[in-house]
């Protein structure tokens, strides 16, 4: 598979919600999300991406401290991803973890939320740039273009602004047959809006 092959031509996913890692600082909002996306998984098929939180916040505190090549960060900070997978997995009922389309697909079929532990597939795919630049929230929207959703809801923590919250590389990962929608975890009304197909 090439850098920008799409595996599907059909949308596999109307939705791709990026969990910001910030979250957890918050988790009374956390959970206030987990149930939103749980009640919308039945009526949309959903995708949920992590982002890296405190773990990659380490990662970025270790980089301080040794000076760690772009391409340690990069694959160090997606491996923090898998990280918030795990935990929400733990947390949002009805949800499995997955590493590929292929799991996805099945998870879906299967009416379970997929939540994607990233570092697999984007270790295979390799699709961007290895810099601070290139956040989760790239990687999300590169996801969502991978399976064709229709829309990239970005959860980020209480009182985000609603816009310019994202990384530089973010308008160039995401394509435009994505509508992104940015919405603080304290605006439940609308993220539920924006969960709805």
């Amino acid at each position: 598979m090439t850098k920008d092959q799409r595996p599907e031509t059909r949308a596999l996913v109307d939705i791709v919600i990026k969990l910001g890692g910030s979250l957890l600082a918050h988790p009374a909002h956390l959970e206030a999300v987990l149930v939103a996306i749980g009640d919308a998984a039945a009526g949309a098929r959903l995708l949920v991406v992590p982002g890296g939180g405190p773990f990659a916040d380490a990662v970025r505190q270790v980089d301080r401290e040794f000076t760690l090549s772009d391409d340690a960060a990069h694959w160090m900070a997606v491996l923090a991803m898998d990280q918030y997978a795990h935990l929400i997995t733990s947390r949002l009922t009805g949800s499995v973890l997955v590493e590929d389309v292929g799991e996805i697909e099945a998870a879906i079929a299967a009416s379970q939320v997929p939540v994607l532990a990233p570092s697999r597939w984007l270790r295979n795919a390799d699709p961007l740039p290895h810099t601070w630049n290139v956040t989760s929230d790239s990687i999300a929207a590169w996801v969502a273009g991978m399976v064709s959703a229709e829309r990239l809801v970005l959860v980020k923590p209480p009182g985000a602004p609603a816009r310019d919250s994202v990384d530089e590389y973010f308008h160039r990962a995401c394509p435009e047959s994505v509508t992104s929608v940015i919405v603080p975890a304290d605006r439940t009304d609308a993220l539920r809006a924006s969960l709805r197909v």
